[in-house]
């Protein structure tokens, strides 16, 4: 069984990436999507989303990280994909699952499941256009407003040369709404003859469980639920080798809280840092019911100096580096 972590844009950032697969768990990650449009990007672009490729494209826990690029124009794609193989990327994802109004509406991400024959151009051009030791994967959800062409999506990936796909098991106007439809997955599944994925729900072991029944899977992909559970994937891993998941709890979350903020103090500007941590705090009071009091303390607090505090974090800190507390 392979774990992997989702990459949400403006959500699993770098400082994410690093915490979640030090925790455990999580087999390989995606960067938060590159935008192509019209032009070849500069590296700049790149690194800005997956400043891991400074190091040989992979967190600091040593996990391994793809990149993921989202736009619409095959030939564009294909040439930031190739560029993307000169500066080492080992995997190059395209995203056709994004459900975001303003990625739709310039034809980017799940709008794209209109359009087979356009999944097809676009895995076919990035495909030749990179060197065959680097596979092309892609994410995609069951459709647009309809899972009916969802398998003819699936096909078209496929036989347009990707390695593997990732199925988020909802459609675009789903969103996020619960539930997922796993048993679409296994449909999937029957027409392609390659790896795919399950994603979409998995909050709980317990859901991983029923996913894995329901969909057939051995493989999935983690999103909202291990940010909201940091350990959801190690809990994973450990149940699948018949261990009993030893839940994370609020006080040994500490270290990986207080280090984020001194992350985010270092990385972000001070109008951004707290919002961040607000963000973070927000997704793991699903899991924890001492986030929400935490939450709710620091609400209205945008000073980060008070939260510098609130954290224990001193002044000399923010420009030393510091190993992720075991």
């Amino acid at each position: 069984m392979q774990i992997a972590l989702a990459p949400m844009e403006g959500l699993v950032d770098e400082i994410l990436r690093e915490l979640l697969t030090e925790v455990g768990g999580v087999d390989w990650c995606v960067s938060e999507f590159v935008r192509v449009c019209d032009r070849l990007l500069p590296l700049a672009s790149f690194r800005k989303l997956a400043p891991e490729l400074d190091h040989g494209w992979r967190t600091a826990s040593g996990t391994p990280m793809r990149l993921q690029l989202l736009g619409s124009d095959p030939a564009c794609l294909a040439d930031n994909a190739a560029f993307a193989a000169e500066l080492g990327a080992p995997v190059v994802d395209l995203n056709f699952g994004c459900p975001a109004k303003t990625v739709n509406k310039s034809r980017g991400g799940a709008v794209l499941l209109k359009e087979p024959e356009l999944l097809h151009a676009i895995v076919r051009a990035v495909r030749r256009g990179l060197p065959a030791e680097v596979p092309v994967t892609a994410k995609m959800r069951l459709g647009y407003d309809s899972p009916d062409g969802a398998l003819d999506c699936a096909r078209a990936l496929a036989e347009g040369g990707a390695a593997m796909l990732v199925v988020h098991a909802r459609t675009k106007l789903d969103g996020y709404k619960p539930p997922a439809h796993w048993e679409w997955v296994a449909r999937v599944q029957e027409v392609v003859d390659i790896p795919v994925y399950a994603n979409g729900e998995i909050w709980t072991v317990d859901d991983w469980r029923r996913c894995r029944e329901v969909s057939g899977a051995d493989n999935i992909m983690l999103g909202r639920g291990l940010v909201s559970r940091p350990d959801l994937a190690r809990q994973i891993a450990a149940a699948e080798a018949g261990r009993e998941p030893a839940p994370l709890g609020w006080d040994e979350l500490q270290p990986l809280l207080q280090l984020f903020w001194r992350k985010a103090r270092q990385k972000l500007a001070p109008r951004y840092a707290p919002g961040r941590l607000k963000q973070w705090l927000a997704m793991l009071t699903r899991s924890y019911p001492e986030a929400q009091a935490l939450f709710d303390s620091i609400r209205r607090d945008n000073d980060c100096a008070r939260l510098d505090a609130l954290f224990g974090l001193r002044a000399e800190e923010l420009a030393r580096p510091e190993a992720i507390p075991a």
